[in-house]
């Protein structure tokens, strides 16, 4: 027979300060045994390549701040369990062959990266192989002027069932980027200014973006090459460029953009090699072009969207339509409501022949407020040559939609 024993772990307190048995976070992790709490007075440690190998809760108290001299990576976590709360963090080293990162976390999990301010860095929080992991209520300031030596402020890779919360991501190349990273939530975050992107995620599946605002970004956001994403409630705002977009969709499949505000960027949506994507509820305000269509896209529903006040509304560049626009409020819309139903008794037709004609000759953007381009859009209305003559909203909205 065998006997039952009961295993009691005591988990220890580890003070680090400069007056303390322990000066440095480094020494208190070798000394410290699983599972115990390591409390940071406030001071400035300089240190670096703080390696955390064990289930550990590392608490700063008062914002301690941690300077690497820009000698290279400053906190990596290589062990399940691992808390990081309240530190400061300045001073990443910079590598034109390494991905130095203020803090990494390697093949964990059950971790939580949270309170952390980084500033002067190079990636900010780098997740690379990780898994149910939260990161909450960060501040990541860069200082990023050119894309080649700058990194990302939030970057996964090869990650699975990540909560990205409440964080304000600001001047690095990309705000939050995802690469082979699956099932995460992204929601409440503020990402702008940005050399690149606000948010950039490749090869992603089954994630969600919620409550984000991405804001005078280089571009707003690029969604690439994944399928089964929901996008609810984001803001796009200010993305201005010639090339710049609130949102890039290419080759996506199966997704939810519902209740977003794209509200004056030189592109709404760019759309390219999309399918079967539902866009509702959506604000398109005071944009150059709300949606640009480039080709390839099939099988997409736009239904219940407010377009106000956008240069151009559609820019579609094939004579195809496999798309349904559905009960849209367009604010240039000139139809009547006889029946007083609420819907147009006239079908609306969003793509203009002058976005078609600004589409092959950029030059003649100059003219958009000319008489001249009333006469041509007419003449195109009335008889299609151009644009796609099956490209309609059959029964527009009368009113704003609110929701």
């Amino acid at each position: 027979m065998i006997g039952m024993h009961t295993i009691t772990i005591y988990a220890n307190t580890h003070i680090v300060c400069k007056t303390c048995a322990h000066t440095t976070i480094k020494e208190t992790i070798k000394a410290a045994s699983a599972y115990d709490t390591i409390i940071v007075k406030k001071a400035t440690y300089n240190e670096y390549n703080i390696i955390v190998d064990k289930p550990l809760t590392i608490i700063g108290e008062n914002y301690p701040v941690i300077d690497g001299k820009r000698q290279g990576e400053i906190i990596t976590i290589i062990s399940d369990h691992v808390t990081i709360d309240g530190l400061f963090i300045i001073n990443v080293g910079t590598s034109y062959t390494e991905d130095y990162a203020a803090i990494r976390v390697k093949k964990s999990k059950d971790f939580m990266i949270q309170n952390v301010v980084l500033e002067k860095l190079f990636f900010g929080i780098y997740l690379e192989k990780a898994r149910d992991g939260v990161l909450y209520h960060n501040k990541i300031i860069g200082d990023a002027v050119e894309e080649y030596n700058s990194g990302n402020g939030i970057q996964l890779w090869y990650c699975k069932n990540i909560i990205i919360e409440h964080n304000f991501v600001q001047r690095v190349r990309d705000g939050i980027y995802l690469e082979f990273s699956d099932d995460c939530k992204i929601k409440n975050n503020v990402s702008s200014h940005n050399i690149r992107y606000g948010l950039h995620f490749m090869f992603s599946n089954n994630d969600s973006y919620e409550n984000n605002t991405f804001e005078k970004n280089g571009a707003g956001v690029a969604v690439m090459f994944s399928k089964k994403i929901k996008m609810y409630r984001n803001i796009f705002k200010e993305n201005w460029g010639s090339a710049s977009y609130g949102m890039l969709l290419k080759e996506i499949n199966d997704a939810e953009i519902t209740e977003n505000t794209f509200e004056e960027n030189t592109i709404g949506i760019n759309i390219e090699g999309s399918n079967r994507i539902q866009y509702s509820k959506n604000n398109f305000i005071n944009n150059g072009w709300a949606i640009k269509v480039r080709g390839a896209c099939y099988t997409n529903t736009f239904k219940l969207n407010n377009f106000l006040n956008n240069s151009f509304d559609i820019s579609y560049n094939s004579k195809l339509n496999d798309n349904l626009f559905h009960n849209n409020y367009w604010s240039k819309y000139t139809g009547y409501d006889l029946d007083k139903d609420g819907i147009g008794d006239v079908p609306y037709r969003p793509v203009k022949l002058f976005s078609y004609i600004v589409n092959r000759t950029p030059e003649t953007i100059i003219l958009l407020r000319s008489l001249f381009i009333n006469i041509i859009d007419f003449s195109e209305k009335v008889s299609p040559v151009f644009t796609p003559d099956k490209l309609l909203d059959h029964h527009p909205l009368i009113h704003k939609i609110k929701w």
